[in-house]
């Protein structure tokens, strides 16, 4: 068997790696466009009877219209999936590994007060926000998303659902929090986002004074409250729940000062 050799590292005479052309990305924003008008509509993923059993569980309730809604998402979702991997979940546990996860979030958001505007960060493929606005559309939602073919789907997904209670913003948190959108929300929400203690650094500053931050953690968030101890400290903010449930815990924060301008 021969001997495995490692790759040789590029020399400096090497030339750079091709950039897309001018045309070349042209073509794959259009054909980018075509993939997201969604026409004809993706065929809706329906709600099954093992995500019913747990919406029961759970006390969750949604109408009629907010499961079409969320049937439509679905579809959407995984129409394009193999194009933008946006979900390593597959079609059959959607609503029970999405959808119910998502809406684990009404809970805790419906015992805040005052709820008129909320920030999702990283929202990826949407989840839990397209599911938040849907269940709760008097809240105007803001979108954060950092890779710009996401943002497109986002954007898409919500005008095809008339979801007008969302907007979608194309940025980096770090940018974005130092700008008109930082302290200006009453909740924000994440989902598999990261750590406890980075997810807090970028999702605190968009807070009022009193705002709650939301996040769908797993099994380990009570090891990630213990080891964010110190930053949340200095984002003066605090862990005030802990929330155990069927298909998750949420961890709830809340900011009690002002966020200093160091961070993010």
């Amino acid at each position: 068997m021969p001997e495995s050799r490692p790759p040789r590292p590029r020399s400096s005479d090497s030339p750079p790696p091709r950039k897309a052309t001018p045309v070349a990305m042209a073509a794959r924003d259009a054909e980018l466009m075509q993939w997201l008008a969604f026409d004809p509509e993706p065929e809706p993923i329906p709600c099954d009877d093992m995500a019913r059993a747990q919406l029961a569980r759970l006390s969750i309730e949604i109408s009629a219209d907010e499961e079409v809604l969320l049937a439509r998402y679905l579809g959407m979702l995984f129409s394009i999936n193999e194009k933008l991997n946006l979900t390593r979940i597959d079609r059959e546990s959607a609503w029970s590994k999405h959808v119910v996860d998502s809406l684990t979030l009404l809970a805790p958001l419906a015992s805040i007060e005052g709820v008129t505007t909320a920030i999702d960060i990283g929202s990826g493929g949407g989840l839990p926000a397209i599911p938040l606005a849907i269940a709760r559309r008097e809240i105007s939602w803001t979108l954060l998303e950092a890779t710009g073919k996401k943002a497109r789907f986002l954007e898409a997904v919500s005008r095809r659902l008339g979801l007008d209670n969302i907007s979608v913003l194309n940025m980096r948190a770090e940018v974005a929090a130092h700008g008109p959108l930082r302290e200006h929300f009453n909740v924000s929400t994440s989902r598999a986002v990261g750590p406890l203690d980075g997810l807090a650094r970028i999702s605190i500053p968009f807070l009022k004074i009193g705002g709650m931050m939301l996040a769908i953690k797993g099994e380990r968030a009570g090891e990630e409250v213990i080891s964010s101890k110190q930053p949340l400290y200095e984002l003066h903010a605090q862990v005030i729940g802990e929330l155990k449930g069927e298909t998750n815990t949420i961890l709830v924060v809340e900011k009690t000062r002002r966020t200093p301008t160091k961070f993010p």
